[in-house]
């Protein structure tokens, strides 16, 4: 048989997302148990991708969805185009992840000036008749032919302010006809070309649109973002209309099975009478609460209500669903599972396992791990909360406390976050072309929509504090102002939003660190007990490993020492070493810095509290701690009885014009051994000395050389570092142990891994250098470039953000498999960036790290996502 690119409802399930794309694979499986759905097909994510290659629509797609159409047409009895009986579609995109707002719906599908008329008489209502119309050939414009939305938008302005109205509902069918008019004119003057009148010819622009948006610019950020690959592609489902916009006796609405901002058990969602899907999520008007619909239709909702249960109990999850009532009846257009805040997320986990629809595992493997940052972001301070009054209240959309300056678009929020401005994105309403600004902003506040807007679900899934449908505020886009409260915001005032409450505050009020309790340890402590990854964490302060440990890492995995010399107390001692010209007078300079390193080892080592602390020897290039300042360069000559001119000589020497591959890491302590060795000394004694508080502690030091290549300069530097330490023991008595590693981020280093081994306790991946060193890629300035390489496709995604498993991860993989055999004590970790990234601890996982190191803030979605990883292994 050729190969089948097109499925009936009726002939697929869930179990095909990869094919059918998770809208497709929903409608089928609501199909197959029993749920009223309007009947239709999918075209399959193969087709999308197809379309890519062929760069168009194949004779045999073609030919296979012309099939289709007539199969659809057999269902429901219509016809395209019909006098007697026509049929109308919708044509949705449905990609295997859910990508909320990212891609495009037409709506009305079919529709021409002799339907519009056929179906006008047949329902008697003409209105109905011609509101679906001007709806299409808007839609249509703007998807298929890219005419902007705003040019159809003046005019339903144009034609409001004409009538004296001011609700697109109160515009009658005469008033409607004409705009559809005014509508074909401006597609006209825009493209050059009449409106298309064959349904056929309307089905493939869109069926084509809606493969073009898999590769729009806001779809390619949202993928990047969420980790969803390029080549899955998306599907297209074409399915019969259902008309929630045909009188009072219709609606349409959006719901969830439980509250998607608290997690609570309670059917949460929004209808509006009279209205077609788009109105609601797109936030043109402002809907009524769910529970309403039961007044004005009560044999609808009572129905609805058992299709959420229904649902909930399928899919042993909450329910994100869309849904139309036509005539009284009602239809269901799609449900998914639903995104969710973090807050939500853990509660509903913990709450299937208690009513019996999880297990332990399950409930640990349904959490996206990136969700959990939101949880440890900042909330306002109670005390400023209760004496702050309100200025306005809008939805609650997104929680968590936002504050900074107001700005109007999402251009500007990307410009002034640059500078380092805290921001406020204030918008009539967001669109997905707003989603950098988002980003960029602390939240995002908007005027109109309802829980269900796309300012609400994009801030949600990006952990943003979010407030939306205020429709208190007065807005004056054009001139980036507003007024709320009685005031009036101009652009770079301050303003503070909860998006737990919906409040919104004059001014700025303070922050504090969020509290973890409650369900978030009952997660963390099965995701323990399933994972076999240790987690520890980069802290350099005390404060940061007492926070992290707090978040439960066991360790610290890198503390990086240079930190510690740019305090103010230090840095003229290592300026004076960095300008000696003799061994002494650098040997003098660092012993007045031995006792405050010394003072901050222990610090660290107390905060562990016998916990292991992997501290890494200075890394980076000389020429980073020596002064710019004209004043702070007078004050060393004068230090070092030089002229300005030797020292700025001194300084223009350690120019480097490659510093990232030039005199830094283990080369340093090859030059200056004696660096190594006052570092060693700091190290050793402190360890001493806190063991000597503690003696019940495991205090055993892991000492950490950088940047090592070649096993030959490793053995070199471990020969002082082994020569200082044993001294330093057998001088206090002391019976200490410690041990002595190396980062592997050159790539030699993995190649030579067996030969390293031999000489290191541990091995340490600092991905960070490895990927830049294995791409040839300075990581300070990729970004200049990496932007063309997103949009051409030959990356999908930020290699310093995400591993790259297929080279960096290759070389990984190879010293491990190299290392281990030669010295099988050697323990192995990660302690760049990506120990915090959900896929990359999961690759860490598969290729038997011991554990992975990551930021304070990460060690929670560390956790969760070596549990994820190991209970996908069992499975």
């Amino acid at each position: 048989m050729a190969h089948k690119y097109c499925y009936l409802f009726s002939e697929g399930n869930a179990n095909m997302r990869e094919l059918l794309g998770g809208k497709g694979a929903n409608l089928a499986e609501m199909t197959n148990i029993g749920l009223p759905v309007p009947q239709g097909f999918t075209i399959t994510t193969e087709a999308c991708t197809q379309y890519y290659e062929d760069g168009g629509i194949s004779d045999e797609i073609m030919a296979e969805i012309n099939e289709y159409i007539v199969k659809m047409e057999g269902i429901t009895g219509k016809k395209f185009g019909d006098k007697e009986n026509p049929l109308l579609v919708s044509v949705r995109s449905g990609a295997r992840a859910s990508m909320p707002g990212m891609m495009d719906t037409i709506l009305n599908l079919g529709l021409n000036e002799t339907v519009v008329n056929t179906i006008a008489e047949k329902s008697n209502n003409p209105r109905w008749a011609w509101d679906c119309y001007r709806r299409f050939i808007q839609m249509y414009s703007d998807v298929v032919m890219e005419v902007g939305k705003k040019y159809f938008e003046e005019l339903i302005d144009e034609m409001k302010a004409k009538k004296g109205v001011t609700q697109d509902v109160e515009l009658n069918a005469d008033d409607l006809k004409e705009l559809a008019g005014q509508f074909k004119a401006e597609y006209k003057a825009k493209i050059g070309t009449d409106f298309p009148d064959d349904p056929k010819e309307q089905l493939i622009g869109a069926i084509k649109a809606v493969f073009r948006s898999w590769d729009n610019p806001r779809a390619n950020v949202y993928r990047r973002d969420n980790d969803i690959p390029f080549s899955w592609g998306t599907a297209v489902n074409v399915q019969s209309m259902a008309f929630g916009n045909m009188g009072d006796d219709c609606g349409t609405g959006v719901a969830f099975t439980r509250d998607p901002a608290t997690g609570e058990k309670k059917l949460m969602g929004e209808f509006l009478t009279n209205a077609q899907g788009e109105d609601v999520v797109a936030g043109v008007r402002t809907p009524m609460p769910i529970q309403q619909m039961a007044e004005t239709f009560p044999e609808a909702f009572a129905q609805f209500k058992e299709v959420c249960q229904t649902l909930e109990n399928h899919y042993h999850d909450m329910q994100d669903m869309e849904f139309t009532v036509e005539n009284k009846k009602l239809y269901m257009l799609q449900t998914r599972n639903g995104k969710r805040t973090a807050q939500a997320a853990l509660k509903i986990a913990c709450d299937l396992v208690d009513e019996g629809m999880k297990t332990e595992a399950e409930a640990v493997a349904m959490i996206d791990p990136r969700n959990l940052d939101t949880l440890l972001h900042p909330q306002f301070d109670t005390k400023a909360l209760k004496a702050a009054t309100p200025i306005g209240k809008g939805l609650g959309a997104s929680p968590g406390a936002a504050c900074g300056k107001v700005v109007f678009t999402a251009d500007d929020a990307v410009e002034w976050a640059a500078k380092g401005e805290k921001v406020v994105l204030v918008r009539l309403e967001t669109s997905p072309e707003d989603i950098t600004g988002m980003k960029a902003a602390q939240g995002i506040l908007t005027v109109r929509g309802g829980m269900t807007s796309h300012a609400a679900v994009v801030a949600r899934g990006m952990g943003e504090c979010c407030v939306s449908g205020c429709g208190d505020i007065k807005m004056d886009e054009a001139n980036k102002k507003f007024e709320l409260g009685g005031k009036t915001f101009k652009e770079g005032d301050a303003i503070s939003i909860d998006g737990t409450t919906g409040n919104i505050y004059d001014g700025i009020i303070p922050t504090v660190d969020a509290q973890i309790a409650g369900e978030f340890g009952r997660i963390m402590a099965w995701a323990d007990k399933y994972r076999t990854l240790k987690v520890r964490t980069n802290a350099d302060t005390p404060a940061d490993a007492k926070k992290a440990r707090e978040l439960g890492a066991e360790g610290i995995g890198l503390c990086r020492t240079e930190h510690m010399f740019f305090e103010a107390d230090r840095i003229a001692a290592f300026r004076e070493m960095i300008c000696s010209d003799t061994v002494e007078g650098r040997e003098a300079a660092l012993a007045k810095i031995e006792p405050m390193q010394q003072g901050d080892f222990e610090a660290l080592y107390e905060a562990l509290e016998g916990n292991p602390v992997t501290i890494r020897f200075l890394d980076p290039p000389l020429h980073e701690f020596v002064p710019t300042e004209e004043a702070d360069i007078k004050a060393l000559a004068q230090a070092q009885g030089k002229s300005v001119e030797d020292i700025k000589n001194i300084i223009a020497s350690l120019h480097e014009f490659n510093p990232m591959m030039g005199h830094r890491g283990c080369r340093l302590a090859v030059t200056y051994p004696e660096i190594a060795a006052m570092q060693t000394k700091a190290v050793i004694k402190a360890a001493i000395n806190v063991k000597k508080n503690h003696p019940d502690w495991n205090v055993k030091p892991e000492i950490m050389i950088p940047l090592v290549g070649d096993v030959k300069e490793l053995k070199y530097v471990k020969k002082v570092v082994v020569e200082t330490a044993d001294a330093v023991i057998a001088e206090a008595g002391a019976d200490l142990k410690y041990e002595v590693g190396t980062m592997i981020e050159i790539p030699r280093a993995a190649l030579t891994a067996d030969e390293i081994a031999k000489n290191a306790d541990f091995f340490c991946f600092g991905t960070n250098d490895l990927t830049q060193m294995t791409y040839g890629f300075s990581r300070d300035d990729a970004g200049k470039f990496l932007g063309a390489y997103y949009d051409k496709k030959i990356f999908e995604n930020d290699p310093f953000a995400k591993l790259d498993q297929a080279g960096v991860g290759k070389l990984m993989e190879m010293a491990i498999k190299l290392g281990k055999p030669a010295n099988p004590k050697l323990h192995c970790g990660i302690c760049g960036e990506h120990g915090g990234d959900p896929t990359s601890v999961e690759f860490c996982h598969k290729i038997g790290l011991d554990y992975v190191s990551c930021s304070p803030f990460r060690v929670p979605i560390a956790r969760l996502a070596a549990a994820q990883a190991a209970i996908a292994d069992k499975k």
